[in-house]
């Protein structure tokens, strides 16, 4: 949603209203991941996409049925490998899609301001979740969606959701997932809108500048340290969102290093490295890694252990930096990197998705 929120507010700029289609739940290897959104103006102009193609005419005509009855209803699409192949997918799958006359304004307040989920009560004729045909009924007027912030006072609010459902809406919005919660006798939809995952790299070397270039595609916040004046450059950086020319401890303390951040230390310099990952580890940073051969991180781990980090931390500690994809470049060093980040992030093994057949798999497989 946040990439449509420009086109959003030009067609209500316009005075048009505005209605939307949002997957919420998918089935085997569905071609777009909860959360994904279609919004349908007025006069019937679409932007975004539920289906990668496959279904967004069907969607955008339940949004306008949406918009002429007041009232929301759930979808299921069975999308086959033959649609998906005729737009360029890889695959089909089962999605259901949530049609709504508008788009809440609690979801255009969380896109605005990140760092927020917003639930919605789904109407009460959601699909089983047995995947089939589905013959769905005349739809409910749409349910009053809840902000869960973690910023506010009682740490969350949403004191009237269900606590299950408030738990898994904080939960997924750390993990940066949308989902469906069933709860009691209807379905929740999460959605998440996290804040911008933050990459901080240590050391303003090549590998870095070709890190910066990819992070920033994926949607990162880029972060360069490097108390060498010479090598933080304007010049050498012109994409990064900021360029810190200082310590690794000074630096983390002006951005305020924690949990969320992914801190890639790059220097190959002992008096920059070392303390780069203490200060990493000691802060919370949910990946860090580190430039070196396996004989060096071997001889850094004892100098680590001394400086007061635990065998614990070290299991975590990715070292040496980034998967084994076999690049000697540096912009294919950067993306191995950023590949072993995301799969940090998500939760993935960095192996090779096959199916029994020994064949590449889809990843929504």
């Amino acid at each position: 949603m946040r990439e449509l929120l420009a086109t959003y507010d030009a067609w209500v700029a316009e005075g048009l209203g505005v209605g939307r289609a949002v997957v919420v739940r998918t089935f085997g290897s569905a071609p777009r991941f909860e959360g994904a959104v279609l919004l349908v103006a007025e006069d019937g102009r679409l932007v975004g996409s539920v289906s990668g193609g496959c279904v967004e005419g069907a969607a955008a005509e339940e949004v306008a049925r949406a918009r002429a009855t007041g009232r929301s209803r759930v979808i299921r699409y069975g999308i086959s490998d033959e649609q998906a192949w005729g737009v360029g997918l890889a695959c089909g799958g089962t999605i259901d899609v949530l049609a709504e006359p508008e788009v809440p304004e609690a979801v255009v307040g969380a896109v605005r301001r990140p760092g927020r989920a917003v639930v919605t009560p789904l109407p009460p004729d959601l699909p089983p979740p047995e995947v089939g045909p589905y013959e769905a009924g005349e739809g409910a007027a749409p349910g009053q969606a809840v902000v869960v912030d973690p910023a506010e006072p009682d740490g969350a609010g949403g004191a009237d959701l269900p606590t299950g459902v408030r738990d898994a809406a904080l939960a997924d919005l750390d993990a940066g997932r949308s989902e469906l919660v069933l709860s009691g006798d209807r379905g929740w939809f999460v959605e998440v809108f996290p804040t911008p995952q933050r990459l901080v790299a240590v050391g303003a070397t090549e590998v870095t500048r070709q890190l910066v270039g990819l992070a920033r595609a994926l949607g990162y916040e880029t972060i360069v340290v490097d108390a060498r004046p010479a090598f933080a450059t304007p010049e050498r950086f012109p994409d990064v969102d900021r360029l810190l020319v200082a310590w690794p401890d000074e630096a983390f303390d002006e951005i305020g290093l924690g949990r969320r951040d992914a801190v890639a230390v790059l220097s190959h310099d002992p008096k920059f490295d070392e303390p780069a990952i203490v200060e990493a580890f000691r802060r919370g940073a949910r990946y860090v890694g580190a430039v070196g051969s396996r004989r060096s991180q071997a001889s850094r781990r004892d100098r680590l252990l001394a400086a007061g980090l635990t065998q614990a931390d070290l299991s975590r500690l990715r070292g040496p930096i980034g998967l084994d994809l076999g690049g000697r470049e540096p912009v294919e060093t950067a993306l191995a990197i950023l590949a072993e980040i995301v799969a940090a992030r998500r939760g993935g093994s960095g192996a090779p998705l096959r199916d029994r057949a020994g064949r590449i798999s889809s990843p929504s497989a």
